[in-house]
Protein backbone atom coordinates (compact mmCIF):
# COMPACT_ATOMS: atom_id res chain seq x y z
CA UNK A 1 0.00 0.00 0.00
CA UNK A 2 0.99 3.67 -0.55
CA UNK A 3 2.09 4.01 3.23
CA UNK A 4 3.81 6.80 5.06
CA UNK A 5 7.32 5.00 5.02
CA UNK A 6 7.53 3.34 1.73
CA UNK A 7 6.50 6.63 0.27
CA UNK A 8 9.65 7.99 1.97
CA UNK A 9 11.95 4.99 1.49
CA UNK A 10 10.99 5.38 -2.27
CA UNK A 11 11.95 8.99 -2.53
CA UNK A 12 15.15 8.33 -0.47
CA UNK A 13 15.73 5.25 -2.82
CA UNK A 14 15.41 7.27 -5.97
CA UNK A 15 17.94 9.56 -5.13
CA UNK A 16 20.17 7.05 -4.09
CA UNK A 17 19.77 5.28 -7.78
CA UNK A 18 20.87 9.06 -9.32
CA UNK A 19 23.80 8.96 -7.01
CA UNK A 20 22.37 11.66 -4.65
CA UNK A 21 21.22 12.82 -1.48
CA UNK A 22 17.32 12.78 -0.60
CA UNK A 23 18.75 16.89 -0.01
CA UNK A 24 20.34 16.64 -3.54
CA UNK A 25 17.76 15.39 -5.03
CA UNK A 26 15.32 18.23 -3.78
CA UNK A 27 17.83 20.87 -5.04
CA UNK A 28 17.69 18.76 -8.97
CA UNK A 29 14.10 19.23 -8.81
CA UNK A 30 14.01 22.78 -7.50
CA UNK A 31 13.10 22.49 -4.21
CA UNK A 32 14.10 23.59 -1.19
CA UNK A 33 17.28 21.50 -0.07
CA UNK A 34 15.29 20.72 3.09
CA UNK A 35 12.43 19.09 1.86
CA UNK A 36 13.15 15.81 2.44
CA UNK A 37 14.95 16.18 5.43
CA UNK A 38 13.97 13.27 7.78
CA UNK A 39 13.00 15.96 10.83
CA UNK A 40 10.45 17.32 8.04
CA UNK A 41 9.12 13.79 7.51
CA UNK A 42 7.01 13.94 11.18
CA UNK A 43 5.48 17.11 13.10
CA UNK A 44 6.62 17.94 16.24
CA UNK A 45 3.64 16.51 17.83
CA UNK A 46 4.43 13.13 16.28
CA UNK A 47 2.28 13.78 13.07
CA UNK A 48 3.12 11.74 9.99
CA UNK A 49 4.05 14.76 6.78
CA UNK A 50 3.57 13.29 3.55
CA UNK A 51 5.55 14.62 0.49
CA UNK A 52 3.35 16.69 -2.06
CA UNK A 53 2.66 15.57 -5.16
CA UNK A 54 4.10 18.63 -6.67
CA UNK A 55 7.37 17.60 -4.79
CA UNK A 56 7.06 14.11 -6.60
CA UNK A 57 6.08 15.42 -9.45
CA UNK A 58 9.49 17.90 -9.78
CA UNK A 59 11.76 15.01 -8.46
CA UNK A 60 10.25 12.59 -11.65
CA UNK A 61 10.86 15.50 -13.61
CA UNK A 62 14.41 15.84 -12.63
CA UNK A 63 15.51 12.00 -12.60
CA UNK A 64 13.61 10.73 -15.37
CA UNK A 65 11.69 8.72 -13.84
CA UNK A 66 8.00 7.37 -14.31
CA UNK A 67 5.06 6.98 -11.94
CA UNK A 68 5.35 3.44 -12.44
CA UNK A 69 9.04 3.45 -11.59
CA UNK A 70 8.57 5.62 -8.82
CA UNK A 71 5.07 2.88 -7.67
CA UNK A 72 7.99 -0.01 -8.13
CA UNK A 73 10.25 1.86 -5.86
CA UNK A 74 7.62 2.18 -3.54
CA UNK A 75 6.73 -1.73 -3.27
CA UNK A 76 10.15 -3.35 -4.78
CA UNK A 77 8.17 -6.78 -4.11
CA UNK A 78 5.91 -5.61 -7.20
CA UNK A 79 2.86 -6.83 -4.67
CA UNK A 80 1.92 -3.17 -4.36
CA UNK A 81 -1.85 -3.72 -3.95
CA UNK A 82 -4.35 -2.06 -6.28
CA UNK A 83 -7.82 -1.40 -5.69
CA UNK A 84 -10.94 0.58 -7.43
CA UNK A 85 -11.87 3.35 -6.33
CA UNK A 86 -15.17 5.42 -6.94
CA UNK A 87 -14.38 8.46 -9.39
CA UNK A 88 -16.38 11.18 -10.17
CA UNK A 89 -16.27 14.76 -12.14
CA UNK A 90 -15.21 18.22 -10.83
CA UNK A 91 -18.23 19.64 -11.79
CA UNK A 92 -20.29 16.86 -10.63
CA UNK A 93 -18.97 16.73 -7.07
CA UNK A 94 -20.19 20.22 -6.25
CA UNK A 95 -23.83 19.55 -7.85
CA UNK A 96 -24.87 18.04 -4.83
CA UNK A 97 -24.14 15.80 -1.42
CA UNK A 98 -21.18 13.04 -2.08
CA UNK A 99 -19.88 12.47 0.97
CA UNK A 100 -21.00 10.66 3.87
CA UNK A 101 -21.22 11.94 7.67
CA UNK A 102 -18.13 9.31 8.05
CA UNK A 103 -16.40 11.62 4.86
CA UNK A 104 -17.17 8.19 2.57
CA UNK A 105 -18.14 8.76 -1.14
CA UNK A 106 -22.08 8.30 -1.25
CA UNK A 107 -21.94 6.16 -4.55
CA UNK A 108 -24.96 5.67 -6.78
CA UNK A 109 -25.73 8.16 -10.11
CA UNK A 110 -22.73 9.88 -11.77
CA UNK A 111 -20.04 7.70 -10.00
CA UNK A 112 -17.82 5.72 -11.53
CA UNK A 113 -14.14 3.51 -11.04
CA UNK A 114 -10.72 3.71 -11.16
CA UNK A 115 -8.11 1.20 -10.19
CA UNK A 116 -5.27 2.76 -8.20
CA UNK A 117 -2.71 1.22 -5.77
CA UNK A 118 -4.11 0.91 -2.26
CA UNK A 119 -3.93 3.74 0.46
CA UNK A 120 -4.79 1.09 3.20
CA UNK A 121 -6.97 3.23 5.97
CA UNK A 122 -7.14 5.88 4.42
CA UNK A 123 -10.72 6.98 2.81
CA UNK A 124 -9.59 8.67 -0.82
CA UNK A 125 -11.79 9.10 -3.97
CA UNK A 126 -11.10 10.09 -7.47
CA UNK A 127 -11.69 13.46 -8.79
CA UNK A 128 -11.62 13.94 -12.53
CA UNK A 129 -10.64 17.56 -13.57
CA UNK A 130 -13.14 18.93 -16.33
CA UNK A 131 -12.12 22.11 -17.96
CA UNK A 132 -8.74 24.49 -18.07
CA UNK A 133 -10.16 26.46 -15.08
CA UNK A 134 -7.49 24.61 -13.21
CA UNK A 135 -5.02 25.00 -15.65
CA UNK A 136 -1.68 24.87 -15.76
CA UNK A 137 -1.14 22.99 -13.05
CA UNK A 138 -4.20 20.96 -13.50
CA UNK A 139 -6.01 20.32 -16.79
CA UNK A 140 -8.68 18.75 -18.05
CA UNK A 141 -8.94 14.73 -17.43
CA UNK A 142 -6.42 14.94 -14.95
CA UNK A 143 -7.43 12.51 -12.17
CA UNK A 144 -7.02 14.02 -8.59
CA UNK A 145 -6.70 11.14 -5.87
CA UNK A 146 -8.12 12.65 -2.84
CA UNK A 147 -8.84 12.33 0.91
CA UNK A 148 -11.41 14.30 2.79
CA UNK A 149 -9.99 12.43 6.59
CA UNK A 150 -6.12 13.13 6.33
CA UNK A 151 -4.97 15.52 8.35
CA UNK A 152 -4.09 19.60 6.82
CA UNK A 153 -1.09 21.60 7.00
CA UNK A 154 -0.14 24.65 6.18
CA UNK A 155 0.90 24.33 2.28
CA UNK A 156 -1.27 21.06 1.78
CA UNK A 157 -3.18 21.18 -1.79
CA UNK A 158 -6.74 20.54 -1.70
CA UNK A 159 -9.84 20.64 -3.47
CA UNK A 160 -12.48 22.33 -1.52
CA UNK A 161 -16.75 22.44 -2.14
CA UNK A 162 -18.61 25.30 -1.01
CA UNK A 163 -22.32 24.74 -0.34
CA UNK A 164 -23.56 26.69 -2.85
CA UNK A 165 -21.41 24.04 -5.06
CA UNK A 166 -18.48 25.36 -6.15
CA UNK A 167 -15.50 23.32 -6.47
CA UNK A 168 -11.79 24.44 -6.39
CA UNK A 169 -8.46 23.37 -6.02
CA UNK A 170 -5.84 25.72 -4.00
CA UNK A 171 -3.32 25.40 -1.54
CA UNK A 172 -4.13 25.54 2.18
CA UNK A 173 -2.56 29.24 3.40
CA UNK A 174 -4.22 29.03 6.88
CA UNK A 175 -7.05 27.79 9.00
CA UNK A 176 -8.61 28.57 11.58
CA UNK A 177 -12.19 27.68 13.33
CA UNK A 178 -14.25 30.54 11.65
CA UNK A 179 -11.94 30.85 8.09
CA UNK A 180 -9.91 29.06 5.49
CA UNK A 181 -7.26 30.69 3.52
CA UNK A 182 -6.64 29.60 -0.07
CA UNK A 183 -3.76 30.74 -1.94
CA UNK A 184 -4.01 30.15 -5.81
CA UNK A 185 -2.74 27.45 -7.79
CA UNK A 186 -4.70 28.34 -11.11
CA UNK A 187 -3.77 31.27 -13.56
CA UNK A 188 -6.00 34.31 -13.14
CA UNK A 189 -6.93 33.53 -9.82
CA UNK A 190 -6.93 34.97 -6.64
CA UNK A 191 -5.94 33.97 -3.11
CA UNK A 192 -9.60 33.82 -1.28
CA UNK A 193 -10.89 33.27 2.12
CA UNK A 194 -14.20 31.34 2.80
CA UNK A 195 -16.06 30.96 5.80
CA UNK A 196 -16.04 27.88 7.38
CA UNK A 197 -19.96 28.15 7.56
CA UNK A 198 -19.87 27.80 3.54
CA UNK A 199 -17.58 24.78 3.36
CA UNK A 200 -19.45 21.46 2.52
CA UNK A 201 -16.30 19.61 2.43
CA UNK A 202 -12.48 20.01 2.16
CA UNK A 203 -10.10 16.86 1.08
CA UNK A 204 -6.45 16.69 0.57
CA UNK A 205 -4.87 16.22 -2.59
CA UNK A 206 -3.17 12.65 -2.35
CA UNK A 207 -1.41 12.19 -5.89
CA UNK A 208 -2.53 13.46 -9.36
CA UNK A 209 -2.38 11.41 -12.00
CA UNK A 210 -1.62 13.50 -15.03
Amino acid sequence: MLSHERVWAAIDALASRHGMTASGLARKAGLDATSFNKSKRVSPEGRERWPSTESISKILRATGATLEDFLRLVEPSGSLRRSMLPMIGMTQAGAGKILTDEGLPTGGPGWDEIEFPDFGQEKVFALEVTGDTMAPLYRDGDVLIVSPTASLRKGDRVVVCTTNGEVVAQELKRRSAKTLELSSLAKDSEDRAISTEEIAWIARIMWARQ
